[in-house]
C-alpha cells in the first residue's frame, strides 16, 4: 500500500535524525514530519516547476527540512491531464519524481480533471479516497472536494473550484469544464456534513472567500464588476462563517499574500511564488 511506504519514510527520516542528532529513533512520536503547500502550477506553463524542485526546496529551507516533507498540496490548477500537453506532462512527472513524497491537487478550474469520470479512485490512508492520475511511486493525485482527510494528524477540508474569467473563449469540455462550479447536491452534503462537525485545523481550497478576495483585488468586490461574480467564492464565503480552523490556504489569484482575520481568529494564506511548510503547528512561508 503507498500509505505504508510513507510510513517507512518516516521510520527512515528518524534513523536519520537519530545519526544526526543522537536522538532516540524509536519513538516515531517525537518526529515532525511535514507537509508543502504551494500554489497554481498550470503544468509549469510560465516555469512554476522552478519553484518546487527538489533543488529549490532544499535551497528555501535546507537538507534537514526538506527531508522532512511528507507531502505536497497543490492549490488548484495543477493542470495536470491537459489535452495535447502529453510531452510536456511527462517532463513535468520526472522532475516531480525526483522528490519522494506524494503531490495531492486541490481541484482548481483550469484542472481537466473535472471532466474525467474515468479516472480511479483510491484509498492511500488518509481518510477519503483520491483520484490517482500518476500511480507510480512517487504518486500524483487530486483531492475530492468537499471531503475531510486528515494528514500527519492535521485534519484538512478541502474545498476546490472557482470562475474562469476566459470561459467564453475556452472549449467546452477540452479547455473548460462547467464542474468548476459544485454542484447543488454537492453543496448540500458538504453543509450537512459541517452541521455534524465543524471544527478543521485547515482549510485548503482554490479561490478564497468573497470578502478575503477582495483584500488582494478590490475591483473584484461583488458589485463593483458584476461579470466577475465568483460562485464558488461566495461558497467559500458560507463555508467561512460556519467552521472553525487555524488556517485557510488557497491559490488561484496568482499572488503571495496574507490577511489576518480578527473576528474568527485565523489567517488566510494566497500563495503562488512562495510555498509553505506545515511543520507540526508552525507554518513556514518562504
Amino acid at each position: 500500500m503507498i500509505y505504508k511506504e510513507i510510513e517507512i519514510r518516516k521510520y527512515a527520516h528518524a534513523q536519520y535524525q537519530f545519526s544526526k542528532n543522537f536522538l532516540n529513533f524509536y519513538s516515531l512520536e517525537a518526529i515532525i514530519m511535514s507537509i508543502l503547500i504551494s500554489g497554481d502550477f498550470h503544468a509549469n506553463a510560465s516555469k512554476e516547476l522552478l519553484i518546487i524542485t527538489k533543488e529549490a526546496l532544499i535551497k528555501k529551507y535546507q537538507q534537514d527540512k526538506y527531508e522532512s516533507i511528507n507531502y505536497h498540496i497543490i492549490l488548484g490548477d495543477a493542470g495536470f491531464l491537459w489535452p495535447g500537453n502529453e510531452k510536456h506532462e511527462a517532463i513535468n512527472f520526472w522532475a516531480l519524481s525526483q522528490r519522494p513524497f506524494p503531490v495531492l491537487c486541490v481541484v482548481g478550474n483550469h484542472d481537466p480533471v473535472l471532466g474525467r469520470s474515468d479516472l480511479p479512485e483510491v484509498d492511500i490512508g488518509i481518510g477519503e479516497k483520491v483520484i490517482m492520475i500518476k500511480n507510480t511511486k512517487p504518486i500524483v493525485a487530486y483531492l475530492k472536494r468537499g471531503k475531510v482527510y486528515n494528514l500527519e494528524n492535521h485534519k484538512f477540508l478541502v474545498l476546490g473550484g472557482a470562475l474562469s474569467i476566459d470561459k467564453e473563449i475556452q472549449q467546452d469540455n477540452n479547455t473548460w469544464w462547467k464542474q468548476e462550479y459544485w454542484s447543488k447536491t454537492e453543496e448540500t452534503k458538504l453543509f450537512n456534513m459541517i452541521k455534524k462537525d465543524n471544527h478543521f485545523d485547515y482549510v485548503v481550497s482554490h479561490t478564497g472567500p468573497n470578502r478575503i478576495n477582495e483584500t488582494i483585488d478590490p475591483l473584484h468586490k461583488v458589485g463593483l464588476l458584476p461579470w466577475f461574480f465568483d460562485e464558488v467564492a461566495a461558497l467559500n464565503e458560507k463555508i467561512d462563517c460556519k467552521i472553525t480552523c487555524k488556517q485557510w490556504f488557497c491559490g488561484h489569484w496568482h499572488r503571495d499574500h496574507h490577511y489576518y482575520c480578527k473576528n474568527l481568529n485565523r489567517g488566510y494564506q494566497y500563495l503562488y511564488k512562495k510555498t509553505a511548510l506545515l511543520e507540526g503547528d508552525e507554518i513556514i512561508v518562504k
